[in-house]
């Protein structure tokens, strides 16, 4: 059994150890020494570090905690895959080779696995390569019109391309370890590794993405960026071919017949979303979360948790989780923090706005953001249509469209104005960072009440566990809709849709997960059942 070893520092501490410029983290050798009492000779091939956080409970008493798994020389530290599920040759495996639609997270590692078994996957995405996306972002954060085939929600990477790259998740799944691992393959930095919130950053995800397509082509994959999928055909109820079109012009039709195909959408796919409902797989309205981005100067958001230690380089840009439960308002919480990070224009339609969140790997901006949610249930949809909560996800976007001044700008208001319920008239000690523009609103006229209630309640107990969150001059950016799915697509026991067999819903988009690393885990999941279906 492996030798576990935990040690503390305080910033100063972890700063003097002694530091090696090629590595991405300290040398703890020595200190691993000091706790063994052995006198030996410790090197960084004998120990990994399998976790670093940080315990702030005690500002003044702040600790940098090391977990070391001491290492024996014949273990093989990289040796994490199952000996059931070593790669093999199966080519030729299925007459036909597996479709995936979608490009995001989930599509990604499922493509990569697929490829690695020697299927030579087929990709289908709506959206183009990163290069091109990147372009078409950058221009619309310009002031340029929106391409509704390339933009932050539709392309290479999916949305969380351009977000904070989190990779943390409530999950507990061996899968995580394996992803983890292979992103450090094509470029990821090793620390995502061990940090107990690890992240990878919008401008690395940038390089790491075409690295991992160059590989699935390289193993046989297929990619056809810029198709959109809008028929799935079956035979009764067996998976038979499906119809792709050029996103951009809708025209080019084309069919590929296919049996098995995995259905990786992501959660934005609105017109996808009643391709298949018209196609008769079985779908339904599931809650989600919507509400507002709230931006404070990261400087607040390190007093508040490191305090003498705010400004220590060994600490970084701090973030935070709250909940609010406050009766009789609906529950309230932060999600997707962005330390040192913008808000962005998240839309993929003309007439709507929508924000997101998005950091750099170094965190390095002046600002923090983070959504600030309630959720929504069925019934706030008063509808029973399969796509009720879309819909409503659409009259929110669209109301502040038309709040911003119907020209892409978003409608922000200082966090004293909402509170208190007038408009905002000038910017205070935090400006906003949204691109194009942003226009002075009264984000109540937004929501209905209970929702405004909520996030206005939310906000205010918020600001009595984190010092500044409620600050007068915090700023509050709409409309944040796009939290998760607002559909599920229904899949079995076996990861079947019951409506299709062949077809398998996945990721985000299918309701089945949320974030970045759990749609990776689904989209390996799925690939993994695929896999063994075909034998």
């Amino acid at each position: 059994m492996a030798k576990i070893i935990d040690l503390s520092f305080s910033p100063e501490e972890y700063t003097l150890l002694p530091d090696k410029p090629d590595k991405q983290e300290k040398d703890f050798g020595p200190s691993v020494s000091k706790v063994l009492k052995s006198g030996k000779h410790i090197t960084d091939n004998d120990y990994r570090i399998v976790k670093k956080s940080i315990d702030a409970r005690r500002k003044s008493q702040l600790k940098i905690c090391i977990k070391i798994e001491l290492l024996r020389h014949q273990d093989n530290i990289n040796n994490i895959v199952p000996d059931d599920d070593k790669l093999v040759d199966i080519r030729n495996v299925i007459k036909k080779s597996p479709v995936i639609v979608g490009f995001g997270p989930a599509g990604i590692f499922a493509a990569l696995y697929l490829a690695q078994k020697g299927l030579e996957p087929i990709v289908i995405e709506r959206g183009f390569e990163v290069e091109k996306r990147v372009v078409d972002v950058n221009n619309h954060m310009r002031g340029q019109p929106i391409n509704p085939s390339s933009n932050i929600q539709f392309g290479e990477g999916g949305a969380g391309t351009f977000s904070d790259g989190k990779l943390y998740s409530g999950i507990s799944d061996y899968r995580r370890s394996l992803i983890l691992n292979m992103l450090v393959e094509y470029g990821a930095p090793s620390e995502i590794l061990y940090l107990n919130n690890p992240h990878v950053g919008t401008d690395r995800l940038r390089i790491i993405i075409p690295k991992i397509r160059d590989e699935i082509i390289r193993l046989g994959g297929r990619f056809m960026f810029g198709r959109k999928v809008v028929s799935i055909n079956k035979n009764k109820s067996l998976l038979s071919s499906i119809v792709h079109v050029c996103s951009v012009s809708g025209e080019d039709e084309q069919v590929i017949e296919c049996s098995h195909l995995i259905l990786a959408i992501g959660h934005s796919a609105r017109d996808t979303f009643k391709t298949l409902r018209e196609s008769g797989i079985d779908i339904q309205a599931k809650p989600f979360a919507v509400g507002l981005r709230i931006e404070h100067l990261q400087s607040w958001i390190n007093q508040a948790q490191f305090g003498p230690y705010s400004t220590h380089p060994a600490l970084g840009a701090a973030d935070y989780r709250l909940v609010s439960h406050h009766k009789p308002f609906r529950s309230a919480y932060t999600f997707c923090m962005c330390p040192g990070g913008y808000v962005i224009a998240a839309s993929d339609t003309p007439g709507q706005v929508v924000t997101n969140g998005m950091s750099c790997y170094l965190r390095d901006s002046v600002n923090s953001n983070a959504a600030i949610l309630v959720g929504v249930s069925l019934a706030d949809f008063d509808s029973n249509d399969a796509l009720a909560g879309m819909y409503f996800q659409e009259r929110l976007e669209k109301s502040a469209f038309e709040l911003g001044g119907s020209n892409g700008y978003a409608p922000v208001q200082r966090v004293e104005d909402f509170i208190n319920d007038v408009e905002s008239t000038r910017f205070g000690e935090v400006e906003p960072s949204f691109l194009p523009g942003v226009t002075f609103s009264n984000l109540k006229d937004l929501f209905p009440n209970v929702i405004y209630e909520g996030l206005r309640d939310g906000i205010i107990q918020m600001g009595t566990k984190l010092r500044g969150f409620s600050h007068p001059d915090a700023i509050l950016t709409a409309v944040e809709t796009r939290t998760s799915s607002p559909v599920r697509i229904i899949r079995d026991e076996s990861l079947h849709s019951p409506s299709c067999k062949g077809l398998y819903p996945c990721g985000e988009g299918a309701g089945y997960a949320g974030g970045i690393m759990s749609s990776a885990v689904d989209g390996l999941r799925c690939a993994e059942q695929l896999f063994h279906d075909s034998l």
